[in-house]
């Protein structure tokens, strides 16, 4: 598969902006995007993500680094010239022109003819499941509709990229998840790449092939979404998609594993691949993967006790909320036919097997004790 889109060493800094700005000191933001891959930029506001993709589509002029589309540098390129499509979160779709008109728009100045234009805004409508509404006005369609017509008018020019600013947060939860799915379906059918810009890590999950998760203006981590729940490079990044709950303390290595000191606990668990030397590391508890007992087990390591504050049912799990013995708050979660959960208040026992302890580098400078 060959790489759609390479952003290399980015930086920008606005005017008057305070505070980490995308590339600072040196670190310049870099990432390929493989041709018909659904890639997410995940990150919470101000992060960056934004700016990134205004940087593609040639809304922003980088301070540093280039964009290279289909092998051409677009860096210098206005955003018409570019092979390059967005959809934002108020859609942008024109009031005063009915659907057909809407789709058939960038079609237009791109000099096509009208039958061609026709043709085009009917395909694409169809693709998007608004078959035989082009004489519709924008006020008559839905919320989800109009998410349609953005998405089939920044398909009709048929882009190398297509860079989605948070398209889907001003919809309400069931159609969300519909629009997810149908953003799936759409990147299967056409073979475009997406760029997706979220600040909701299920959003970002259920429908990226890879996650790119920000901080203050520079990439942590680009993985999979599995392998991201799997192994966390950092405590930013366990704690904003809610991996499990993060411990500090003292950690030493014998091996191939790692040990964790902290007052009254000790955790212990497999060093990851990615550890060439010892920097200040971390540990994670998945909140999934705990055993839940109202005894406790002989096990001298992993294993926490503490008081239930709430037991919270989400229809598919339990969300347990525990305030241990050492002060942590945990959350730990256990399917509904493997759990009768205690009522509040009551003493429970959590432990991990040392395989399904995560240790990661403290990009937060957790206390050591």
């Amino acid at each position: 598969m060959s790489s759609a889109l390479q952003c290399t060493d980015l930086a920008k800094r606005y005017p008057g902006q305070q505070g980490p700005a995308l590339g600072d000191e040196g670190r310049g933001v870099s990432f390929e995007v493989e041709r018909g891959e659904l890639f997410a930029l995940l990150g919470p506001s101000g992060c960056g993500k934004t700016t990134i993709l205004r940087i593609i589509g040639g809304f922003v002029e980088p301070d540093r680094g280039s964009i290279t589309i289909d092998g051409q540098d677009v860096t210098r390129r206005a955003p018409y010239q570019r092979p390059t499509n967005t959809v934002f979160q108020s859609y942008a779709l024109f009031p005063h022109m009915r659907l057909g008109t809407n789709v058939e728009f960038g079609l237009k100045m791109a000099g096509r003819g009208r039958k061609e234009r026709e043709q085009r805004a009917r395909e694409v409508l169809d693709l998007v499941g608004l078959h035989g509404m082009e004489k519709r006005r924008i006020a008559e369609l839905s919320g989800g509709q109009q998410q349609r017509a953005a998405l089939a008018r920044a398909l009709a020019t048929r882009p190398s990229v297509l860079l989605l600013d948070e398209p889907l947060g001003a919809l309400d939860l069931k159609l969300r998840r519909q629009m997810q799915d149908e953003l799936v379906a759409l990147k299967q059918e056409t073979a475009t790449t997406f760029i997706h810009v979220t600040h909701d890590q299920e959003e970002a999950c259920a429908i990226a092939d890879r996650i790119a998760i920000m901080d203050r203006g520079r990439i942590v981590q680009i993985d999979t979404p599995q392998d991201l729940y799997r192994s966390p490079r950092t405590t930013h990044v366990a704690r904003f998609i809610n991996v499990g709950t993060v411990v500090g303390g003292e950690v030493t290595r014998s091996g191939n594993q790692l040990r964790l000191e902290a007052p009254n606990l000790t955790l212990e668990g497999p060093a990851p691949s990615w550890l060439a030397d010892c920097p200040r590391l971390a540990a994670v508890l998945p909140r999934a993967r705990a055993t839940i007992c109202e005894q406790e087990t002989p096990a001298k390591a992993n294993q926490l006790a503490g008081i239930i504050q709430r037991c919270v049912f989400t229809g598919s799990q339990y969300d347990v909320h525990v305030l241990t013995d050492h002060g942590l708050d945990i959350q730990v979660s256990a399917g509904p036919h493997a759990f009768a959960p205690p009522p509040a208040g009551a003493r429970i026992f959590m432990s991990w097997s040392p395989e399904d302890v995560i240790f990661v580098e403290d990009d937060e400078e957790l206390p050591r004790n």
